[in-house]
C-alpha cells in the first residue's frame, strides 16, 4: 500500500512538472501579438492553402502550353471467345484465340493559336494462336489540328490562362486583405484586453485609495470627529470598490481566453500585455489616403477583374454564333508484317523495315460549321452578357465613391480622436492633483465623505475616458491601414 501511494505521488509530481514546462508566460506587445497570429491563427492557415490552390491552378494553366508526352501500353491482352461468321451459306461459329500487344507514344505541342502539333508512334501486334499467324502494324504520324475560328473568334487556351492569372491575383489580394483584417482584429482584441487590464489596475488603485480613506474615517469616527453615518458610508464605498475590482478581474480573465483563441496559442499559457499607453502623433493627408485606397483596395480590383472576365464571356458568347472552321492535316509512314510461325521481335523489326517499301499516307481536311437560324437565341445571350458588363462597371464606380467617402470620414475621425486624446491626457493629470487635494482636505476635516466620493468618481471617469480615447485613436489608425494598404506610422506601403 505504501509503495502504490509513493508511485502515485511521484507520478502526480511528474505530471504537474510536465504541465508547468508546457505552459508559457507571455508578456506581449501589439506587434508580438500580430506576429503570433500570422503564424498560428487558423484563419491565416486556411487562407494560405487557398492562395496555394490559386498558385497551383496558375501553374497548371501555364504548363498546359508546354509539350506533353503520353504513353499507353497493353502488354499483353489475351482473348478466347466464340465468334460468328455470316456468308452466302449462312451463319457459322468458330473458336478464336488471340494475344494482342499494343503501344502508343504521343508527343503533343499545344499552340498559342488554340491548336496543336503532334507526333504519334503506334505499334500493334496480333498473335492468332490457332493459326500461328502473327500480324504486326507499325506507324509514325505527324499531324496538325487547328481550329481557324480561334483567330477571329474565341481562343480557349489564352482565355484559360488569363482566367488563371486573374484568379491568382485575386487570391493574392484576398490573402493580403485578410491579413490586414486579422491585424485589425488582433489590434481590436489587444486593446479591448488592454482596456480591461487597465480597468483592473484602475479599480485596484481606487480600492487602495478607498481603503486609505476608510482608515482615515475610522480614526476620525473613533476620535468622535465625524458622525456614524459618515463612517458607514465610507464602509459601503469600500465594499463597492472591492466589488468593482473583482468584476474587473473576471472580465479581464474572460477576455484573455478569447485573445488566446484568436492568436492560436496554448490556452494554458498565461498572457499579460505591456500596458504603457504610448502613442505617436500621426499627421495624415486626406488626398494621399484616398489615393492609396483607390489604388490598393481589393474591392476595386475585384470589380476590374470581373469586368475583364465578363469581356471574355462576351467574346465567347459571340463566337458561339460565328462560323466555325478547322484545319486538320497529317503525314504518316507505316509498315506491316504478316507471317506464320514468326516471333514477336522479328515481326516488329520486319514491320519497321517495311516502311521504305510502302508509300506514305497523308491527308488534309477542312471543315465548316455555319449557324443558319436560331431565332435570335445567341444574339439575346450576347445582349445579356453585355448588360451584365455595364452593371459591373456601375458597381465599380459605386464602390470607388464609397471608398473615397469612407476614407475621408476615417481620416477626420483620426484627427478628432487625437485631439480628444491629448485633451483627456491633461484632464487625467488635473483629476489626480485635484483628488490629492480633496483627500488632504478630508483628512483635515474640511469636507465630508460625500465630497471625497464625488472627487474619486470624477478621477475614475477621467482615467476611463482617457483609456477609451487612447484605444479609439489606435484602432482608427489600424482601421486606416487596412483600408488603404498603407502604414502611415512608418510611411510604408503594405506589400
Amino acid at each position: 500500500m505504501r509503495k502504490a501511494t509513493l508511485i502515485f505521488f511521484i507520478s502526480t509530481i511528474y505530471c504537474l512538472s510536465t504541465n508547468s514546462e508546457d505552459r508559457q508566460h507571455r508578456r506581449l506587445t501589439l506587434e508580438q501579438s500580430i506576429d503570433i497570429a500570422k503564424e498560428k491563427s487558423l484563419r491565416m492557415l486556411k487562407l494560405e492553402q487557398s492562395l496555394k490552390r490559386a498558385e497551383y491552378n496558375l501553374l497548371s494553366a501555364t504548363n498546359s502550353l508546354k509539350t506533353n508526352i503520353d504513353l499507353s501500353l497493353e502488354l499483353p491482352r489475351y482473348s478466347d471467345e466464340v465468334r460468328t461468321r455470316e456468308d452466302s451459306s449462312g451463319i457459322s461459329y468458330y473458336s478464336f484465340k488471340q494475344i494482342q500487344y499494343e503501344g502508343y507514344l504521343t508527343i503533343r505541342q499545344p499552340l498559342p493559336t488554340d491548336g496543336s502539333i503532334f507526333i504519334q508512334n503506334r505499334l500493334t501486334s496480333y498473335d492468332d494462336i490457332q493459326r500461328d499467324l502473327r500480324s504486326t502494324y507499325a506507324s509514325t504520324r505527324i499531324g496538325l489540328e487547328q481550329p481557324l475560328d480561334a483567330f477571329y473568334g474565341f481562343n480557349r487556351i489564352r482565355s484559360t490562362l488569363k482566367r488563371a492569372r486573374l484568379a491568382y491575383e485575386e487570391s493574392s489580394k484576398s490573402y493580403k486583405r485578410a491579413e490586414l483584417n486579422l491585424i485589425y482584429d488582433v489590434s481590436s482584441a489587444y486593446y479591448n484586453l488592454l482596456m480591461l487590464q487597465k480597468s483592473a489596475e484602475i479599480t485596484l488603485l481606487d480600492l487602495e485609495r478607498q481603503t486609505d480613506a476608510f482608515e482615515i474615517s475610522q480614526n476620525k469616527y473613533d476620535a468622535g470627529l465625524i458622525r456614524e453615518v459618515d463612517a458607514l458610508q465610507m464602509e459601503v464605498d469600500l465594499a463597492e470598490a472591492q466589488s468593482n475590482h473583482d468584476i474587473a478581474l473576471l472580465n479581464q480573465s474572460s477576455a484573455v481566453n478569447s485573445f488566446k483563441d484568436l492568436l492560436g496559442v496554448n490556452l494554458h499559457d498565461s498572457i499579460s500585455l505591456k500596458s504603457e499607453l504610448n502613442y505617436d502623433i500621426v499627421i495624415i493627408s486626406t488626398d494621399l489616403a484616398v489615393k492609396y485606397a483607390l489604388e490598393n483596395r481589393l474591392e476595386i480590383r475585384e470589380q476590374e477583374i470581373q469586368i475583364e472576365l465578363q469581356k471574355l464571356n462576351i467574346q465567347q458568347q459571340k463566337a458561339a454564333g460565328m462560323v466555325k472552321a478547322s484545319l486538320n492535316a497529317y503525314y504518316e509512314k507505316l509498315g506491316v508484317n504478316q507471317e506464320y510461325n514468326k516471333s514477336l521481335f522479328s515481326s516488329v523489326g520486319d514491320s519497321y523495315g517495311n516502311y521504305s517499301d510502302r508509300p506514305s499516307n497523308y491527308g488534309v481536311g477542312f471543315s465548316l460549321r455555319i449557324p443558319v437560324f436560331d431565332w435570335g437565341v445567341n444574339r439575346a445571350r450576347v445582349r445579356e452578357t453585355e448588360s451584365h458588363l455595364k452593371q459591373i462597371i456601375y458597381t465599380k464606380e459605386e464602390v470607388q465613391r464609397g471608398i473615397e467617402t469612407e476614407v475621408t470620414t476615417l481620416v477626420s475621425r483620426i484627427s478628432s480622436n487625437l485631439k480628444r486624446l491629448q485633451l483627456l491626457e491633461k484632464n487625467v493629470k488635473v483629476a489626480e492633483k485635484s483628488f490629492e487635494i480633496t483627500l488632504q482636505r478630508y483628512a483635515d476635516g474640511d469636507i465630508d465623505s460625500q465630497a471625497l466620493s464625488l472627487e474619486r468618481n470624477r478621477m475614475n471617469t477621467a482615467y476611463t475616458s482617457h483609456l477609451n480615447a487612447y484605444i479609439n485613436y489606435q484602432l482608427s489608425l489600424a482601421d486606416l491601414m487596412r483600408k488603404t494598404f498603407y502604414d502611415f506610422r512608418n510611411q510604408a506601403l503594405i506589400e
